[in-house]
């Protein structure tokens, strides 16, 4: 009887172990080797310093990727990030770049899309440090994030040949983009629950885009800068958007409308529905490897 007795007994360590080791086998999943450097300085916006997170994997690709950390153009300090959601992009060998921003409405949108270019120009100019390749710079982001990242994708480009700042003078352009759920046109925000209906900026975001976006001839103006639909050219980089078919903050529409804008040039952009949800899902993170494909296809191959 003794006998029959310890498989009983050896049940719960075979559990204990077989636990132990789904737990570290997903934590080097979640959390795999790396290096992280929070709070490296890449600008001023006003009295404030701009910063980044620099997390490099301990086996790297050579190629970098910015996280334009941004929702409802509110952002965080350094280090207020987590790293694994993008777990499944370091363990291919991205450094990633973690970018803050001043939120608005202390900053605008218009200077907030500024201080990206800004970010890109530094992670370029320092790529030898970081030991990546400058002419491969892909981006990511969601929402507010994404639209950034859209403005990057469509207006990306040489900065000033005479500034007396050389990372000014770096290209500000993104060679692959991967973005959830982006507004891409300020002007015609459809049936977004922002829409006053009356032509103006979003009903939420009035502030964000300075005290002069309630005047519609200017606002005309602003809305049309900070749109990234009206600036796509046949240089476009190759974009993949995930958006969902209940979002009613951004509706899926702005993603599809700039799909279309950017296939009538020949550019690459793929458009993924999300079935169900709203401006943001809970399984996202499921999302990320696809990312990770998105980077692989057309940042190594370049």
């Amino acid at each position: 009887m003794r006998t029959l007795s310890r498989p009983g007994r050896q049940l719960p360590l075979l559990l204990i172990v077989f636990l132990i080791g789904s737990l570290g086998t997903s934590c080097a999943l979640l959390n795999p080797s790396h290096e992280r450097t929070n709070g490296i300085p890449y600008g001023k916006r006003g009295d404030q310093t701009l910063m980044m997170d620099v997390i490099r994997p301990k086996h790297t690709n050579g190629l970098g990727v910015l996280f334009l950390v941004s929702g409802g153009w509110k952002s965080r300090g350094p280090g207020g990030f987590y790293t694994w959601p993008f777990a499944p992009i370091l363990r291919r060998g991205y450094t990633m770049f973690y970018v803050y921003h001043v939120s608005q409405p202390k900053a605008t949108v218009m200077e907030i899309a500024e201080d990206m270019h800004r970010a890109v120009r530094f992670v370029r100019h320092h790529a030898g440090e970081y030991g990546i390749d400058p002419q491969r710079l892909g981006v990511t982001g969601g929402s507010a994030g994404g639209h950034l990242g859209l403005l990057l994708a469509t207006r990306g480009g040489p900065g000033p040949a005479d500034s007396p700042d050389p990372v000014d003078r770096e290209s500000s352009s993104v060679q692959a983009v991967a973005i959830f759920y982006p507004v891409t046109d300020l002007l015609n925000l459809g049936s977004s629950t922002e829409n006053l209906g009356d032509g103006g900026p979003p009903k939420s975001f009035k502030k964000a885009f300075g005290p002069q976006s309630t005047n519609l001839p200017v606002w005309k103006v602003i809305g049309r800068e900070t749109s990234p639909i009206y600036y796509v050219t046949t240089n476009l980089p190759p974009t993949l958007i995930y958006h969902s078919d209940g979002d009613t903050l951004v509706p899926l529409e702005q993603s599809e409308r700039f799909q279309g804008v950017a296939r009538s040039q020949g550019c690459t952009v793929d458009v993924v529905v999300h079935h169900g949800g709203g401006h943001g899902w809970l399984t996202m993170p499921f999302d990320v490897p696809e990312f990770g494909d998105w980077f692989d296809r057309y940042l190594r191959t370049r």
